[in-house]
Parts: structure tokens; C-alpha cells; sequence
């Protein structure tokens, strides 16, 4: 698959790049697996299923790629949403290709039901490790960092 690359230039050295690449790794197999894994566990016919889910990620991949690298390539005051959120975001390819190919809707807990009603096969991840576990760590590390840099100005003007 030829995903497009955010534009780099614009990125924060260290952790936002890193969270970034990890991200252009693990987010086209993490929607090919959403379909799998539902499909599979409802019987459905997984190789009729490539063609859509092929085009599907190829497209959303895409799409959250770059609205993750314009959301990594923000300054850390000005930005309004957090990278999972963003990723959490996808699923809605997926569950469009589900939906198509006739799967049915899961059980969730209650929770997930009132926090992500549009998640009808629980594909939201709670964690950057349910997306891929090669993420965690740039998530993590990428989060300590933005806490750090609002902490760092927060102090430098006076205000902590």
C-alpha cells in the first residue's frame, strides 16, 4: 500500500515523529485486522471481503495518517484532540465494510455502548496496545512529552 507521507518537515523532533511513524506502520494492519476479526468470528467469507477492505484501508489509512501528522505537527497549546482519539476516529471504515458484508452488531458493556454508540462491533481501542503493541510506547512517550512542554511554558510565563 503507497500511503502518503505527512509533511515530516513539520513535525517536532523526537516523540511527535515517532509516534508518527509507528502509526504508518501499525494502522493499516490494525484496520485490516478489525475486519478480519469480526468477519472470522461471525463466519463471515473473509476472502470476498479483500477487495473491500483493501480499498477501505488504503482510504482510511490515508485519512487518519494525515490528520495525525497535522494534529502531531501543531503546537502543543493549539491543539484540540489527543493522536488515540484521532485513531479511535478510524473505525468507521471499518465498520462500513463490516455493515456491507451483512455482519451483525456485538455486545458491548454499557460503557462502550454510551461513549462510542457508533462502534456496533466494539473496535474502538481503548489503548494505543489495541491498536498495535508497537505504539505504546511512542504513545506514552509522546504524551509525557506534550504534558512536559505545556508544564515547561506554563512555568516560563508564569503561571505554575
Amino acid at each position: 500500500m503507497n500511503l502518503p507521507s505527512a509533511p515530516d518537515e513539520q513535525l517536532p523532533e523526537g516523540p511527535p515523529s515517532a509516534l508518527l511513524t509507528a502509526a504508518r506502520a501499525a494502522v493499516p494492519v490494525w484496520l485490516t485486522m478489525c475486519v478480519r476479526g469480526v468477519a472470522e468470528a461471525q463466519g463471515l467469507e473473509t476472502v470476498s471481503l479483500e477487495e473491500s477492505t483493501s480499498t477501505m484501508v488504503e482510504r482510511t489509512a490515508a485519512e487518519t495518517l494525515s490528520r495525525l501528522g497535522a494534529l502531531l505537527g501543531t503546537d502543543v497549546d493549539e491543539q484540540r484532540a489527543n493522536p488515540l482519539d484521532i485513531l479511535r476516529d478510524a473505525i468507521g471504515g471499518p465498520t462500513a465494510v463490516l455493515r456491507a458484508a451483512g455482519a451483525q452488531p456485538v455486545a458491548r458493556d454499557r460503557f462502550a455502548e454510551e461513549r462510542f454508540p457508533d462502534d456496533v462491533f466494539d473496535l474502538t481501542p481503548a489503548t494505543w496496545a489495541d491498536i498495535d503493541e508497537s505504539l505504546a510506547e511512542p504513545g506514552l512517550t509522546w504524551g509525557a512529552w506534550k504534558a512536559a512542554m505545556v508544564l515547561t511554558r506554563r512555568r516560563e510565563e508564569g503561571l505554575r
